[in-house]
């Protein structure tokens, strides 16, 4: 079985490629039993890495290290999974801890890359490293609050790990400048350039010192990226580990024809499968739907895209790699850059029409030497395109017609009957108060922000400050409170205003308005002169009365009557109850 590059190289996978300097070709001058400290690095990053096992370094971070601690531009290509976080990070750490602290506000480093996860697992990567060498790192991404973001640059932040657009907020918002930046890295720069933030790149590169150092890493130099290497880079060295289609024996890559009507059920046998699995499709309603509908049949998955809050996608992600769920259905948002341990099969539900969205899919299996298996599901129309597709990206698969139920399946994927039982796949997304009437606010949005489920939020309000809709003590409306029955019965029941009566006491003392007793002084409609009355029965009409409700007015029984609930004014006082 022909198979493809390995996304993920061990340093004995291949020989160490020529250098490219320019049009000079440099023999290679790294062997495999060079260590971290052989490649210049200093001692205290070398300890710390050897605290974490890490002592052998890749071929990737073997071929850049060196050009990049002596301070050269640096072009450097190599598979997703080959190492570049560290080959870019360690260098990146040894220049700054031997600098002075950040300015507030001016960090001296930048890592740029194109994702929000990606910044995550980079920042994850090197902020132990960082502390071992004095140095404070930080992530500037969207989808997350700015107050952290500001408040750790006002400190001052050695290096940010940014997203283009988060980046440039903060820089509109006056709180980072990149005058004192020395180290610019691009991560995934094809990538940034793939979904648009050329733009946005190429003005936040013009931000920094012109002198500066800049490191550029991806897995593919096209004429894109050629186009920032030509415009901001002094002379760079180009280090390529391995061709974009290089061969390797720990990933097989298997095309499954199916009939239309059977997709779902061999997705959802493959996804009931013992290991951990990723599966992709193209758009987020279908991220969304396949998660539902994997529930329904008793696989829990969670669903990671770009339509989610970052919250969301941070604890999805962080279920998958603890083991919570074995089952991750993304779009390509998770396709580069994104490691999880133990990924042992990718299947690609619907099939990408990029063959580096393909390349890039497939690299989160077969990472560091393990072995891993690709699946596409096709359908008869879409044959002919895939296969076109694979062939640009250097794939041979093979090739198999299954239905669902297959023994063949199962052999090959390790597939089995879902169990049928609903499960609750996705985590629910915590709603903000203001997102609907009585919705919930997670804990720690405001001080005492306590809530059960249903209920409205009381533990942030002080005293007074309860919205007319809030209830406290039993069933209350907005002003009055109908905690007794007897109440009720004595004097019958009242409106949210606490003062018109219902027809019994209606009976008793006529009508009044929804103002508790205040007459219609103030209502245009109805204000009439001085001395002027207007008198109709007491026997409930709607007018009944309005004048004898003045204050002072000594008709005899009628304050004895309503004194015992009623101030001076005619207000409804319900607290004296």
């Amino acid at each position: 079985m022909t198979t493809f590059a390995d996304l993920s190289t061990s340093p004995s996978a291949f020989d160490t490629p020529p250098v490219t300097t320019g049009d000079d070709t440099v023999p290679p001058t790294t062997t495999d039993d060079v260590d971290f400290a052989g490649l210049g690095l200093p001692q205290p990053l070398v300890r710390a890495l050897a605290r974490q096992g890490i002592t052998t370094p890749f071929e990737i971070q073997r071929a850049t290290m060196p050009d990049a601690l002596a301070g050269r531009d640096v072009l450097g290509r190599g598979q997703t999974g080959s190492g570049k976080t560290l080959a870019f990070g360690l260098p990146l750490l040894a220049r700054v801890a031997d600098g002075e602290r950040a300015r507030p506000l001016h960090p001296r480093a930048l890592v740029l890359v194109p994702t929000r996860e990606l910044a995550m697992q980079v920042n994850d990567a090197l902020v132990p490293l960082g502390k071992a060498v004095g140095v404070f790192l930080k992530t500037a991404v969207g989808g997350v609050p700015y107050d952290r973001q500001i408040d750790a640059l006002r400190r001052g932040v050695e290096i940010i790990v940014a997203t283009p657009g988060r980046l440039g907020d903060l820089i509109s918002r006056q709180v980072c400048h990149l005058d004192d930046v020395e180290v610019t890295v691009l991560d995934e720069a094809d990538q940034m350039a793939d979904m648009g933030f050329l733009p946005e790149v190429t003005e936040l590169l013009a931000k920094t010192p012109a002198g500066a150092q800049r490191l550029l890493f991806s897995a593919t130099l096209d004429n894109d990226v050629d186009s920032l290497v030509k415009r901001f880079m002094t002379d760079p060295v180009t280090h390529s580990t391995a061709p974009a289609t290089a061969a390797v024996a720990t990933m097989d890559h298997h095309l499954l024809l199916i009939p239309p009507h059977d997709k779902f059920a061999v997705a959802a046998s493959i996804a009931a499968r013992s290991g951990r699995t990723m599966m992709f499709a193209r758009t987020q309603l279908g991220v969304d739907r396949l998660v539902e509908q994997l529930g329904a049949v008793g696989v829990r998955a969670g669903g990671l895209h770009g339509g989610k809050t970052q919250r969301m996608r941070t604890r999805t992600l962080a279920e998958f790699r603890e083991g919570r769920m074995n089952v991750l259905v993304a779009t390509d948002v998770a396709a580069r850059g994104i490691h999880v341990d133990g990924v042992s099969l990718v299947m690609h539900v619907d099939p990408p029409k990029d063959p580096k969205d393909y390349l890039h899919r497939a690299g989160r299996t077969a990472r560091a030497g393990e072995s891993g298996a690709v699946v596409t599901l096709v359908l008869p129309k879409q044959r002919r395109t895939t296969l076109a597709m694979l062939e640009k990206a250097g794939v041979e698969p093979a090739e198999l017609r299954v239905r669902a139920g297959d023994p063949e399946l199962a052999e090959l994927t390790g597939a089995r009957q879902p169990s049928g039982v609903p499960v609750s796949n996705e985590l629910q997304e915590p709603r903000r108060h203001g997102d609907r009437p009585g919705g919930q606010r997670r804990f720690g949005d405001r001080p005492g922000g306590y809530h059960r489920s249903g209920d409205r939020d009381q533990g942030d309000r002080r005293f007074g400050d309860r919205a007319s809709g809030d209830r406290r003590f039993g069933d209350r409306d907005g002003r009055a409170e109908r905690r007794y029955p007897e109440r009720e019965a004595r004097f019958g029941d009242r409106d949210s205003q606490g003062g018109r009566p219902y027809p019994e006491r209606e009976a008793r003392f006529g009508d009044r308005d929804g103002r508790g007793g205040r007459g219609y002084s103030g209502r245009p409609e109805h204000r009439h002169g001085p001395g002027e009355q207007r008198h109709t029965s007491r026997d409930g009409g709607r007018h009944a009365g309005r004048d004898e409700r003045r204050v002072g007015d000594d008709r005899p029984g009628y304050r004895s009557r309503t004194d015992d609930r009623r101030g001076f004014g005619g207000r409804a006082s319900a607290r004296s109850y």
